[in-house]
């Protein structure tokens, strides 16, 4: 069986998730702070949204969005990267915010 088959029969299918969620400002500032510190040294680290944990890689990609319109405007934070298998894995001692 070829290397790459094995690597996605390993994979768990998740279902698509689109979620907001509003969180105190002492929660915001420790999970950017956390962001910050793991963007700074190009690691990994987990996080907890809306009741689900995962672990965002190194190697994810940082944008900043800027939206106006309808009396309003908006910045949005986003990382993303693609599953390669090993998002999942649990580093030792990696705490989630």
């Amino acid at each position: 069986m070829p290397k790459d088959s094995k690597k996605k029969e390993n994979r768990v299918t998740k279902a698509p998730r689109d979620v907001e969620r509003i969180y105190s400002t002492a929660d915001v500032v420790a999970k950017l702070r956390r962001l910050a510190d793991a963007l700074e040294t190009e690691s990994s680290f987990r996080i907890q949204i809306a009741g689900e944990r995962f672990r965002v890689p190194g190697r994810a990609q940082f944008s900043v969005e800027h939206e106006r319109g309808d009396g309003e405007e908006e910045i949005e934070f986003q990382l993303k990267w693609k599953l390669d298998g090993t998002d999942e894995s649990e580093e030792e001692g990696e705490s989630v915010v």
